[in-house]
């Protein structure tokens, strides 16, 4: 499970648009695969001026098609005539063989398509990062959270007397 950072300096047209943060704390990610996005011309440029978010998201299999339901991208308002619905079904494109893979995983228990990030690649096309995932009961959270505050005191520690 790669994080994808923005690296300005060697790539000028990588740039992440839009993180769902909040994914890996509700959800243990079991891995995750980088899909395209169909999308039109004023969602392109909405984009690239910043206004998205996948917080709210989520990713389904129907009808042998990958889509990304309830996305928000914000109305470009240059687009007056040809805008577009905000949050509008988005078909997701990936190969048959991980089409095939990502419904195997849905149909067992507890599994559902989260998406994590989305962003411009190197080569500016719009794609998006959708990690295969179950949800975590509040223990396990807890415990997540117990083990990020001991290793930033254990930080602290070091940096203090290192």
């Amino acid at each position: 499970m790669a994080q994808v950072k923005s690296s300005s300096k060697s790539d000028p047209n990588y740039k992440v648009i839009a993180e769902n943060r909040r994914a890996r704390f509700d959800y243990a990610i079991e891995e995750d695969i980088e899909c395209g996005i169909m999308l039109e011309g004023s969602e392109v440029k909405s984009l690239r001026m910043g206004g998205s978010n996948i917080a709210e998201s989520y990713a389904a299999v129907e009808d042998g098609e990958l889509w990304l339901v309830n996305s928000y991208i914000a109305p470009y308002k240059q687009a007056k005539t040809f805008g577009h619905e905000e949050r509008r079904r988005r078909k997701l494109l990936v190969s048959r063989k991980q089409l095939a893979h990502m419904w195997n995983e849905t149909q067992r228990k507890g599994m559902t398509l989260v998406p994590l990030v989305m962003y411009f690649n190197h080569r500016g096309m719009a794609k998006i990062k959708i990690g295969i995932a179950k949800g975590k009961k509040l223990h396990d959270k807890r415990e997540d959270a117990a083990k990020r505050d001991w290793s930033r005191q254990k930080s602290r520690l070091l940096k203090d007397h290192g």
